[in-house]
């Protein structure tokens, strides 16, 4: 079934509420209000900013929103329904809803009649009448709801009677969205399909149903899908399919796919054309690595490797590409690997701007210097700045920025202390000039970083702006033990783009300092590029 592309479907992002419950993810008040800006410029129609009075952090958030509204999204409030045996307007919680001054709220509510006796120890009538008070007086201090029934699957499987008797409650109480959740995560696509079926059966022919989907069986996407095509027209997620456990559906996702496959609107198409960068920005504040091989937006989703592959792809896109990557605002990568062919090369040089013509007896020796690098541990398809810097190289068009002459790192341990002391010094010559410069660092790469940024500085002011943003280390051969050969990748960064670089050796200092090294080179490699195409277009 394929939607007419004027059906239209209102995505909710809960990425500030359900998402910031992922282990390991801490967001501050900031962190928040960028993240909902960012929202609100993707065409996000429903932003969950949290659950204000559960923590100060939220009510601030809330607050500031209040001052600074965004510009098309709707801020949505979340809380659950009144305690047992009290008034919903006695309850302190729903006070702390009305102040946040939302128009939207949402509130969740107990479907599954286990959790109305096990979790609140209340009567399945007493839950009703906690779902209908609740929302009544909400809608009496003039806010719309939107209800999720939390468990709702898990509850209709077991008592769809009372499930049901839920839903019906808060319909005639005056909720506007009836949202449909897979809290446990351990409902399968074809459950969804089927009893989604059944609720649009059994309610009002204009509800408004949405849905909300777990990850914990790895279908919170597929569920979500399901639901859409079973007849829901919210759909509520996270970006990067952040949540607790496993996860939530992944809004990264099922925008592109209820979008671009299945015909729906969801958002504006230059809008989506942003869900690439948005996604990473996320990543960004929130601290964790974005998922290179994260369908859509990840770096690898367009990535081609195979040389057969390329060679095809060169020719016609469709041939190993299921859409074109600019529609979410990614690019397809040629990735350069042992298993590389002249396509692959010929290709990556293009990217970068160079042109190489298959019969050029230099395009052989760089696919020759490639194979027998990456034979040696080097591994170019995750460090490509380190490729361009050996392709320029084989070209003749490498620039001399500096030369490194020598260094040395000294580390002292001192017991009960959790740092490494280290003094790096490094000998360096820049336009014929010898430079000695020493620096310490709270390890021997962070010394050595240091010193080199020190010998450099005078002649490059412009490298302050470089940041070293991750450095990784493995063993290639550990049954080899203190001997075995080390790769390094560093992950550098200005304030437009990121590079990684390789360093392989027996010595993981030496390995450290080569990654490094070329991290500062391509570093003022693509500064003296932006300067040169400013001076053009000038």
């Amino acid at each position: 079934m394929t939607a007419n592309s004027s059906t239209q479907l209102w995505i909710y992002d809960t990425t500030l509420r359900d998402g910031t419950q992922r282990e390991g993810l801490s967001v501050s008040i900031e962190d928040k209000l960028r993240i909902a800006r960012r929202l609100d410029q993707l065409g996000i129609p429903f932003i969950e900013g949290g659950w204000p009075g559960a923590n100060p952090k939220d009510v601030q958030f809330f607050w500031h929103l209040q001052e600074e509204p965004l510009q098309q999204a709707e801020i949505v409030a979340f809380c659950n329904t009144r305690r047992p045996e009290k008034t919903a307007a006695g309850d302190p919680m729903l006070q702390a809803i009305l102040a946040a001054g939302t128009r939207w709220v949402t509130i969740v509510g107990k479907s599954w009649d286990l959790h109305v006796t096990e979790g609140l120890r209340t009567t399945l009538a007493e839950n009703l009448a906690m779902i209908q008070d609740t929302i009544e007086y909400l809608r009496s201090q003039g806010r719309r709801v939107i209800y999720d029934a939390e468990h709702w699957f898990d509850g209709y499987k077991r008592n769809p009677d009372y499930a049901l008797q839920t839903l019906q409650t808060a319909i005639s109480a005056g909720a506007e969205w009836i949202v449909l959740c897979d809290t446990n995560g351990g409902t399968l696509p074809h459950e969804i399909t089927q009893i989604v079926t059944d609720v649009v059966n059994s309610t009002p022919g204009d509800t408004q149903l949405g849905i909300h989907t777990h990850n914990d069986s790895d279908t919170a996407v597929a569920n979500a899908l399901g639901g859409v095509m079973a007849g829901v027209r919210m759909v509520q997620g996270t970006m990067n399919g952040y949540g607790e456990r496993c996860g939530n559906a992944n809004l990264c996702s099922l925008i592109p796919n209820l979008q671009l496959k299945l015909g729906y609107k969801c958002i504006e198409d230059n809008q989506l054309s942003q869900l690439t960068e948005t996604s990473r920005f996320v990543s960004e504040v929130v601290n964790l690595a974005p998922d290179e091989h994260a369908p859509f937006v990840g770096r690898s989703a367009f990535a081609h490797k195979g040389g057969l592959h390329v060679s095809a792809v060169e020719r016609n896109p469709l041939t190993y590409e299921h859409m074109q990557p600019e529609q979410v605002g990614n690019r397809r990568r040629i990735v350069i690997s042992e298993q590389s062919g002249v396509s692959n090369v010929l290709a990556k040089a293009r990217t970068f701007g160079i042109e190489l013509d298959k019969n050029n007896p230099t395009t052989g020796q760089i696919l020759q210097r490639l194979k027998l690098l990456e034979s040696e541990g080097y591994q170019f398809e995750a460090a490509e700045a380190s490729f361009e810097l050996l392709m320029r190289e084989a070209l003749g068009s490498r620039q001399p920025f500096f030369e490194i002459k020598g260094f040395q790192v000294h580390c002292d341990l001192v017991e009960g202390k959790e740092t490494t002391n280290a003094l790096a010094t490094v000998k360096v010559t820049v336009n014929g000039k010898d430079i000695l410069e020493a620096a310490e660092g709270n390890g021997p790469v962070a010394a050595l970083d240091a010193a080199l940024r020190k010998a450099l500085m005078n002649f490059y002011p412009h490298i302050a702006e470089f940041e070293l943003t991750d450095y990784k280390v493995r063993i290639l051969n550990g049954h080899t033990g203190t001997r075995a050969k080390t790769r390094v990748l560093v992950e550098s960064r200005n304030a437009h783009l990121r590079w990684t670089t390789v360093g392989v050796s027996t010595n993981i200092l030496e390995a450290s300092y080569q990654a490094v090294v070329e991290g500062l080179e391509y570093g003022l490699l693509l500064h003296s590029q932006a300067e040169a195409a400013l001076s053009t277009s000038s």
